[in-house]
C-alpha cells in the first residue's frame, strides 16, 4: 500500500500540522516509532514520503540507543532514493549526522524555548518570509553538511533549516506543532524555562496567537510543495 512514514519519539497525541495535513487531503500514512522496537520498512515505490520527527534522544549516542542505527538507515535510504522528507528537531540532526556533519549543544549552552525569528539564506528566501516567527524547544544544533545547502538561521543558532537533496528538507523548529500541542509542551516537566536564551510563559502566551497562525499558513503550504506530487483525497477536516 502507498503511504506516508511518520517516524515518532513520543506518545502525544497526533494533532501535529502533519497528520492534519495528511487526513485533510486523504494521504494514507503509516506510524513507526522505533524506540519501541518498532523496525522501519524498505524504501521502495509505496513510501510516497516521510517525516521524522523531533524526540528527546541524542543523535550521536547510538550506543545508548541502538534504534539510531536503523533510523540512520531509514534517513540514508530515503535520501538515496531521493523519497520526500521532512526532518524535524531530533530528525534534522540525524540527517545532518547520517550525512557526516556535527550535532549538539553550543558551548556554552543556550537554548531556544518560545517564538524566534528565523532569517532566510538567499537560496532560502524560495522557501521562508523575511518575517516568520517559528515554535523552538531545543538546546542542541546541527553544522551543514557537505552537500547540503543552508536555508535559514536564528539568532542564536545559525542552522535552522537546510535541504539535502531535490526532496529532502530538515528543520530545526517546530512548524509542526498546534496550540494544544505547545500547552502540553509548556505543562512538561522538561519545559526549558529559566535556562539562557528561553523565554518566559508570560511571552510565550503574548506571542503564540499572534504567530502561530502565520506559521501555520506558512507551514501547510510548505507540506503542499513537499508532497505535490503525493496521490490526494480531499476530506473534511480540521484545519491546523
Amino acid at each position: 500500500m502507498e503511504r506516508v512514514i511518520l517516524v515518532r519519539h513520543e506518545d502525544d497525541p497526533m494533532d501535529d500540522r502533519v497528520t492534519l495535513w495528511l487526513r485533510r487531503h486523504g494521504v494514507p500514512f503509516e506510524v513507526f516509532r522505533p524506540y519501541r522496537g518498532e523496525s522501519l520498512p524498505d524504501v521502495d515505490g509505496s513510501v510516497l514520503g516521510t517525516v521524522v520527527y523531533g524526540g528527546k534522544f541524542n543523535v550521536f549516542e547510538e550506543h545508548l540507543h541502538p534504534f539510531l542505527h536503523e533510523e540512520n538507515r531509514w534517513v540514508e535510504a530515503c535520501l538515496k532514493a531521493e523519497t520526500p522528507i521532512l526532518s524535524i528537531c531530533q530528525g534534522a540532526q540525524t540527517m545532518a549526522h547520517v550525512m557526516g556533519a556535527g550535532c549538539g549543544p553550543l558551548n556554552p549552552e543556550v537554548y531556544e524555548w518560545g517564538y524566534y525569528a528565523v532569517t532566510p539564506t538567499e537560496a532560502g528566501r524560495a522557501f521562508f518570509p523575511e518575517d516568520l516567527r517559528v515554535l523552538q524547544a531545543h538546546f542542541h544544533g546541527f553544522e551543514i553538511p557537505a552537500g547540503a545547502t543552508r536555508l535559514a538561521g536564528s539568532e542564536l543558532f545559525p542552522n535552522q533549516a537546510m535541504q539535502a537533496g531535490p526532496n529532502a528538507y530538515a528543520f530545526q523548529f517546530h512548524a509542526e506543532v498546534v496550540e494544544a500541542g505547545f500547552r502540553r509542551w509548556q505543562n512538561g516537566d522538561w519545559a526549558h524555562y529559566g535556562k539562557p536564551g528561553a523565554q518566559t510563559r508570560e511571552d510565550q502566551d503574548a506571542l503564540l496567537p499572534v504567530h502561530d497562525p502565520v506559521m501555520g499558513a506558512w507551514f501547510n503550504g510548505f507540506l503542499d510543495r513537499l508532497f505535490a506530487n503525493v496521490p490526494k483525497h480531499e476530506q473534511e477536516t480540521a484545519a491546523g
